[in-house]
């Protein structure tokens, strides 16, 4: 028999009828891999195709009671204006889900741009922004970044910043489009 209110199971014990939750059952079961999960609807604030797990700052999530979550986010560029907007949205929603979430911020390790996926890299590159070769400890400023538009190498830096401090502004000499380089560090 179900309860027809959260649709748990309900068992006689000893006589007596007893309801068992099955969504706190859930809540208290998540893993570190269900709440990255959770955790991968939240877009970044500043480039939005790509979500917080990609970008790699998320370095912790666990379940530290029965509906309380603890996440440990480093953030990209110890000025980042976007940690304050993440960190919202972290306790935004899980808050949705019943559970409180404890953000904490870790600068040490420092971020390195080695922790975006693959699978983000790719998302940039498709959305216009050249990501980040990998290796964060090799000079990168000296080699030319290939357009993310037409793949030519033939480009220039405009700027050393772009739309945000982890951004460089280039421009294609080629197709002569302008973008952004997400800077390696």
């Amino acid at each position: 028999m179900n309860c027809s209110t959260c649709n748990g199971h309900i068992r006689a014990v000893n006589g007596k009828t007893k309801q068992y939750n099955s969504f706190k059952y859930y809540i208290e079961k998540l893993t570190l891999i269900d709440l990255k999960k959770i955790l991968s609807q939240i877009p970044d604030p500043e480039i939005p195709v790509i979500n917080i797990v990609e970008l790699g700052i998320v370095r912790e999530a666990k379940m530290v009671a029965e509906s309380e979550a603890e996440i440990i986010i480093t953030p990209t560029y110890s000025a980042c204006p976007a940690m304050y907007n993440i960190e919202e949205d972290i306790i935004k929603l899980f808050k949705e889900m019943g559970i409180t979430a404890k953000v904490i911020t870790v600068i040490s390790p420092p971020w390195t741009t080695d922790w975006i996926t693959d699978e983000a890299r790719e998302k940039l590159r498709v959305y216009g922004i050249t990501p980040p070769e990998k290796g964060a400890d090799k000079d990168h400023l000296n080699k030319p970044k290939p357009c993310p538009r037409c793949g030519s190498e033939n480009t220039k830096q405009i700027s050393r910043f772009g739309s945000t401090l982890c951004k460089a502004s280039y421009q294609c000499n080629d197709c002569l489009e302008p973008f952004d380089y997400f800077k390696c560090h």
